[in-house]
C-alpha cells in the first residue's frame, strides 16, 4: 500500500509542503524543528513531547499544535510524516505506530535499540509502502559527500584501512554507553562511503569504565572488512581535548577528514607504501621490495551549509520520488548490527564476533 492509498494521509500537490510532526523536544528535537520550519519542502504542523512546557519552548511560537499526545498527532490527516528524536529505546514502538498510522518516518539516529526492533521497523515500512528514512546526519555534510565521491570515482585506490577517532569531554549518558552515543557518527559514515556499505566480517569491542560510571566511557572498535582492509574507531566521553577526525588509506592515497577545521576539513595526500612482488630463485620464491611514494597534498574546496537542512531535503525528496533515501532503514539496521556485536564482544571480553546477516527475508514483528 502507498502513502498515497492510505486513507491517514493526505495527498498534497507535487510542490506544495508535506505537513510534518516532530516526536521528541529534548536534545535534537529542536535541531529538527528548526530546519523542518525553515524547508520549502515541510511545513511543520505539530510537536509533540511528554513534557509539554519543554515542547512549548521548542515551538517558540511557531503556529503549531504542541501535544502530549502521539495518538493526536498520528490521527490528523494532514500530517504525512514523523520525525522522532527520543531516547533510542522508544523508537521501534513510536515508529510502529506512525507507520500503521500511514505516516512516513525519520528517526534519529540510532534506528532502534536492538536489531530485531529495526528489522520490524524496515519490514513494516516496506509492507505499507512507506519511507523509513535514519537521521545520520554526518552524511549529508559536504565533507562527507565529497568523500563518498572520491571513493567512489577511485582516487584514493583500494581501500586499505580506517582510522576513526571521536573523543570528547562529554555528557556522560544515562541510558547507554560511549559506543551507542557516539559510534552511529563514525559507522554511519563508513556505511555511507564504502563501496557496499558498511558489511565487517566481525566485530572486536573494548571498553573501560575508569570513573564508575556504570557503563564504558572510552571503547575501540576493531572491524575487519572485505578484501583484508581494517576499520578501527575510538570514541571517548573523557577526554579534555576534543577530537573528530577521520583516515582513509588507500591504495592510491590517502585522505584525513578533520571535521574541527573549517578551513581544511579534508586533505588528500598522494603519499604511500608500494609494494613490488619480486621472484628471487628458480623455485619462484617471492620477497616484497618495498618504494614509498611522496607526492603532493591537496583540499577540495567545500560549501558551508548545515547538514539538517540538506537531510530533510532528502527525506522529502525520497517521499516525493518514491525511492529509498541516501541513508534508508537498511542503512541504520547495518549501523546497529555493528552496535549490536559490540555489546556481544564486550560481553566476551573483546573476543572478535560475528555480526548480524541482514541479507535474508525480514519478517514483522506483530
Amino acid at each position: 500500500m502507498s502513502a498515497a492509498q492510505h486513507p491517514s494521509t493526505s495527498a498534497p500537490a507535487p510542490d506544495a509542503p508535506s505537513g510534518i510532526a516532530v516526536v521528541g523536544a529534548g536534545y535534537w528535537g529542536p535541531n529538527l524543528v528548526r530546519n523542518l520550519s525553515a524547508s520549502p519542502d515541510w511545513e511543520l504542523l505539530a510537536v509533540c513531547d511528554l513534557d509539554q512546557e519543554r515542547a512549548r519552548e521548542v515551538a517558540a511560537g511557531r503556529p503549531v499544535q504542541v501535544t502530549d499526545s502521539l495518538d493526536e498527532v498520528l490521527a490528523r490527516e494532514d500530517v504525512a510524516a514523523v520525525a522522532i528524536a527520543t531516547p533510542a529505546r522508544t523508537h521501534h514502538a513510536i515508529a510502529v505506530a506512525a507507520l500503521r498510522a500511514g505516516k512516513h518516518v525519520l528517526v534519529e539516529k540510532p534506528l532502534a535499540d536492538s536489531v530485531e526492533a529495526g528489522r520490524a521497523m524496515v519490514e513494516l515500512a516496506r509492507q505499507q509502502g512507506l519511507v523509513l528514512m535514519a537521521d545520520h546526519t554526518y552524511c549529508y555534510t559536504p565533507a562527507v559527500e565529497k568523500i563518498r565521491e572520491l571513493v567512489a570515482e577511485g582516487a584514493l585506490g583500494q581501500i586499505l584501512y580506517v582510522d576513526s577517532v571521536r573523543i570528547n569531554l562529554g555528557l556522560i549518558q544515562p541510558d547507554v554507553d560511549v559506543f551507542w552515543d557516539l559510534a552511529p557518527h563514525d559507522l554511519s559514515v563508513l556505511d555511507h562511503v564504502l563501496p557496499g556499505g558498511l558489511r565487517p566480517l566481525g566485530v572486536a569491542a573494548q571498553g573501560s569504565d575508569p570513573v564508575g560510571a556504570g557503563r564504558p566511557c572510552v571503547g575501540y572498535l576493531s572491524l575487519p572488512l572485505p578484501g583484508g582492509a581494517m576499520a578501527h574507531v575510538h570514541v571517548n566521553w573523557l577526554s579534555p581535548t576534543k577530537i573528530r577526525q577521520m583516515v582513509i588509506g588507500g591504495s592510491e592515497r590517502t585522505l584525513v577528514w578533520d571535521d574541527l577545521n573549517p578551513q581544511q576539513r579534508i586533505s588528500v595526500y598522494d603519499r604511500g607504501v608500494d609494494l613490488v612482488q619480486q621472484s628471487v630463485d628458480s623455485a619462484d620464491r617471492r620477497t616484497a621490495s618495498v618504494s614509498y611514494r611522496l607526492g603532493d597534498t591537496w583540499s577540495p574546496a567545500l560549501p558551508e551549509r548545515e547538514a539538517l537542512g540538506a537531510m530533510v531535503r532528502e527525506f522529502a525528496a525520497s517521499i516525493r520520488g518514491e525511492r529509498a533515501p541516501a541513508t534508508d532503514g537498511e542503512a541504520g539496521l547495518r549501523v546497529l548490527s555493528v552496535l549490536e556485536a559490540a555489546a556481544t564482544s564486550l560481553r566476551a571480553r573483546g573476543a572478535l564476533v560475528d555480526v548480524a546477516i541482514l541479507d535474508r527475508p525480514l519478517e514483522i514483528v506483530r
